[in-house]
């Protein structure tokens, strides 16, 4: 069999033909998926690929009924396995590998990639698909007339209570010292929205909670980065984790929560300001997050790190958004070489905005979040955010991020620093 890619599903120079010749494409790549189910996956991969480059926009028009549907991430890929046979891989398939180790996983995400890449890479398909991750979950809609009544709720591995107008988020995994995998990432995604969506919330503080661990008892932990034990067993997922975290919470923190108010002449993004207070360390996608805050207060015996080189992946949108702050040359350093930022440093000046004695850290995040209360507060730190970050800019990194993490994923690089990494316990050393 040779390697060639079908003309039925190589890309047309002209639109009307690359129109014309969908629907025989569509029937060519069903064929090729059922023929060759027991070939190598890198033929079938370039037939996906080469399919998606040609109707990609078509594809995405099919699946959200002309781009009237807001389709989510899982829900997206759900339905181009039905509409699409063979442009996916099937639910069963995703669901065998899910109950494997990493390390014995077949690798079907790498098509999920090859997928909301292409999705992505469309300004007007992708554009969309950001649009629809903007708005909020369902199940924040669930609990937000709980949360405006009573000003709390518990997530599981965040807890909320507005106080004095500020929404307190506390990350409360202490069974892992904060470390995230696909609960937090829905649990804080919930969390954002609710606090976003509540008008009596003015601004927002994210912390970590007191933990239980030996080692870190009764002192609060920030985070420890993505969770090594849950990537090592396979319950670290591409969609579930790695994108809707980027494009969900993350996003949503620095762009706003899409609402549909009914009131077409205004912004459809409702943001508000974000303060950061860390204890301990932001490891990984605990440094990340301080990124999209507009304000980072430090205990002084803090550090900050993006532990690319030893875990092997990509650290999310870091390598996107890492030098505004820093610098080409020492975000290199710290996303390349592992280089660890201590509040003490001068250069930590560049990520932290006030660093105080952790007795004092306390008192300091008050006075912050008197200084950032206020609506002409809310709507400079948005125009700040407009300025700073190109919307098109950040779907094109994101759409070469999701298929190259999604490889990084099954690298045997990867495979082995993760199981040298749970044998020797994910409790980073300081």
């Amino acid at each position: 069999m040779t390697g060639h890619v079908p003309a039925l599903v190589q890309p047309t120079a002209d639109r009307g033909e690359t129109q014309a010749s969908f629907p025989r494409a569509r029937a060519a790549l069903a064929r090729a998926a059922q023929r060759q189910a027991a070939s190598p996956p890198g033929r079938l991969r370039a037939l996906r690929s080469a399919f998606l480059d040609a109707h990609t926009d078509a594809v995405y028009a099919e699946l959200t009924a002309g781009h009237t549907r807001g389709l989510r991430l899982a829900e997206l890929a759900a339905a181009a396995e039905g509409a699409f046979p063979g442009l996916v891989p099937t639910a069963a398939e995703l669901a065998a590998d899910r109950a494997l180790a990493q390390a014995r996983k077949a690798g079907h995400e790498i098509d999920l990639g090859i997928f909301f890449c292409r999705i992505l890479r469309s300004p007007r398909s992708g554009g969309h698909l950001v649009d629809t991750l903007l708005r909020p979950t369902a199940r924040a809609l669930d609990l937000l007339p709980g949360f405006t009544a009573t000003g709390r709720a518990d997530l599981g591995s965040v807890r909320m209570e507005r106080r004095d107008g500020v929404a307190r988020l506390t990350l409360c995994r202490d069974d892992c010292l904060n470390a995230e995998d696909d609960r937090q990432v829905d649990d804080m995604e919930t969390a954002v929205d609710l606090a976003l969506l509540d008008d009596a919330v003015e601004l927002c503080l994210i912390r970590g909670g007191e933990m239980t661990h030996p080692r870190y008892v009764g002192k609060r932990v920030f985070s420890a980065g993505i969770n090594l034990k849950s990537l090592h067993s396979g319950g670290i997922s591409l969609v579930g984790f790695l994108l809707r975290r980027e494009l969900g919470y993350l996003h949503k923190i620095w762009r706003g929560v899409r609402v549909d108010d009914g009131a077409s002449w205004r912004s459809p993004t409702r943001s508000k300001p974000w303060v950061a207070a860390v204890d301990t360390f932001a490891i990984g996608g605990g440094m990340q997050l301080l990124l999209v805050v507009d304000h980072v207060l430090a205990a002084s015996d803090v550090y900050l790190s993006l532990p690319a080189a030893q875990e092997g992946i990509i650290p999310g949108a870091a390598n996107f958004r890492l030098s505004r702050y820093t610098g080409p040359r020492l975000a290199r350093q710290i996303i390349l070489e592992g280089h660890r930022i201590r509040a003490t440093d001068s250069e930590a000046r560049l990520l932290v905005d006030e660093v105080h004695s952790p007795d004092e850290l306390d008192a300091a995040v008050e006075r912050s979040l008197d200084r950032l209360r206020g609506p002409a507060v809310a709507v400079n730190r948005k125009m700040l955010n407009v300025a700073e970050e190109d919307l098109g800019a950040f779907r094109r990194y994101m759409a070469e991020f999701a298929l190259e993490q999604a490889l990084r994923l099954h690298s045997a690089d990867v495979i082995d620093k993760v199981g040298r990494f749970t044998t020797r316990g994910t409790v980073p050393l300081s």
